[in-house]
């Protein structure tokens, strides 16, 4: 069974710990609407990656009625 040997501080504890932070998100503007997007992601308000559209939009796409 695994057993410390010797007692941790309080100090070395939170040394090994210093590194287990969470970092915030760094958003970039989107080149085509302006919205912040994730860096590498397509922005999900106009659906453009890299100054081209990957993403149709639902207002932009034509549904017939009769086509279910």
């Amino acid at each position: 069974m695994a057993v410390p040997q010797n007692k941790v501080s309080p100090s070395r504890r939170n040394n090994r710990r210093a590194h287990d932070s969470l970092t915030a998100e760094n958003p970039g503007e989107c080149p085509n609407c302006g919205e912040l997007k994730r860096p590498h992601h397509v922005c999900g308000a106009c659906g453009y990656y890299a100054d081209r559209e990957v993403v149709a939009q639902a207002d932009e796409i034509d549904l017939d009625e009769d086509a279910a």
